[in-house]
């Protein structure tokens, strides 16, 4: 969807105009989007992406949540019918609370908020290696610190060399490098596991 039709979707939204279509629709709501946004060419290097959120919960009235960034940057975020939200899997917005982490993409309206396309809620990125191997969790050792890494049935899943995604995880190694895209849980050093990346 070009970006003037994005805008003015997401802006009808807001308003109270009728969303006829989700998010995805937009783009990838896959966890790895997240991370993977070309950069934008029309900023100046080291210029923050006006169309992007990041930080943690501090309050939620109705559709409108509002946060704080990790540059203590105070953020709003309108959710609409028309935003997709992940929380280790696609969800819905009763499933958002405060205190949860989280990524947004969208558009900026006038008055500075931010009309949210999609939402990635306590999304992390671990670059780890594994420490021990239980059947429901991985003990992963990530920037010097433990992280538990907990196996949940019917989500999480392997990739091995870039392989697809499969749902066996009897080819992970302790000791071996691994990529952990999964949901925080806020406040403990415990990871709800999406994918698990390696190689073997």
């Amino acid at each position: 969807m070009p970006q003037p039709d994005r805008r003015r979707f997401l802006t009808s939204a807001v308003l109270g105009g009728s969303a006829v279509a989700g998010a995805t629709a937009l783009g990838s709501l896959a966890p790895e989007a997240a991370f993977a946004a070309p950069p934008r060419i029309d900023l100046d290097p080291g210029a923050l992406d006006p169309n992007f959120a990041e930080g943690r919960i501090t309050a939620i009235s109705g559709s409108l949540i509002k946060a704080s960034g990790s540059d203590r940057t105070l953020h709003r975020i309108h959710v609409t019918d028309g935003t997709s939200i992940w929380k280790l899997r696609p969800t819905t917005f009763d499933q958002i609370k405060v205190g949860d982490g989280f990524y947004a993409r969208g558009v900026r309206l006038p008055d500075g908020s931010l009309a949210a396309d999609a939402i990635w809620v306590n999304i992390v990125n671990l670059d780890a290696s594994i420490a021990s191997i239980e059947s429901k969790r991985l003990h992963l050792d990530h920037a010097g610190k433990r992280v538990v890494g907990h196996v949940i049935s019917g989500t999480t899943a392997a990739v091995y060399n870039h392989a697809p995604a499969v749902a066996d995880l009897t080819r992970l190694q302790v000791g071996k490098h691994v990529k952990v895209i999964g949901a925080w849980r806020p406040d403990t050093n415990e990871v709800d596991i999406a994918t698990v990346y390696a190689g073997v």
